[in-house]
């Protein structure tokens, strides 16, 4: 079962930068936050098996959460010019991504597509895929997530067409609350010809289901 959420009806405008500059607590504080939930999970944080978890978590917290340290804008900077007269749709499927929901900083998993119509320049295809690392490397909701993607694209390609699609598989749903398994969330965003344009909405649907 899939549960589809439309793009947001406001041009609220996603921030799509660096994270924000907070003043981050020490490594000692954020191992001492681990200690502490742990005892509230009903553990002993000093019995042998918890002793160094505290640092593994902090230390995996780095990897989970390295996309605030940077910039989506940067690494789609470089373009190429030389296209050789190509005109058509750009488009990379199934970039597997992990993020963290914001509101129960739990895991959500799944894949997205990519599609651009390139107006001078296009970007090579692994900066796409890292724009997704990038965005999913933070504390997410998926809709802002998908808005963020696009948006960078516009941003630096200023392309004729964008359109990203996520889906996912959220583990605060399969987990806890209803505790629904194998539910997917799809999430997208259209802008230039392909919010335009249905027949280009429908040819990027149809290019995301072909295998």
């Amino acid at each position: 079962m899939d549960a589809a959420v439309k793009k947001k009806s406001s041009k609220t405008r996603p921030v799509v930068g660096k994270g924000p500059q907070i003043e981050r607590p020490s490594r000692e504080d954020a191992e001492a936050a681990v200690r502490t939930l742990i005892a509230w999970a009903g553990d002993d944080p000093s019995r042998e098996g918890l002793l160094d978890t505290p640092k593994r978590v902090t230390k995996a917290y780095k990897e989970f959460f390295g996309g605030y340290d940077d910039c989506p804008i940067e690494a789609l900077s470089r373009t190429f010019d030389e296209v050789s007269g190509y005109d058509d749709i750009v488009m990379l499927r199934d970039i597997d991504f992990a993020s963290h929901c914001e509101h129960h900083m739990v895991p959500f998993i799944g894949k997205a597509h990519i599609a651009y119509y390139p107006t001078n320049s296009v970007v090579g295809i692994s900066k796409l895929a890292r724009v997704v690392d990038i965005f999913a490397k933070r504390l997410q909701t998926q809709e802002t997530m998908t808005a963020q993607i696009a948006t960078a694209i516009e941003d630096v390609l200023k392309p004729r067409g964008v359109a990203v699609m996520l889906e996912a598989e959220h583990q605060c749903m399969s987990m806890r609350g209803v505790s629904k398994q194998n539910v997917s969330t799809i999430t997208t965003q259209f802008g230039g010809i392909f919010e335009d344009d249905a027949e280009q909405r429908t040819r990027f649907m149809s290019l995301t289901q072909q295998r």
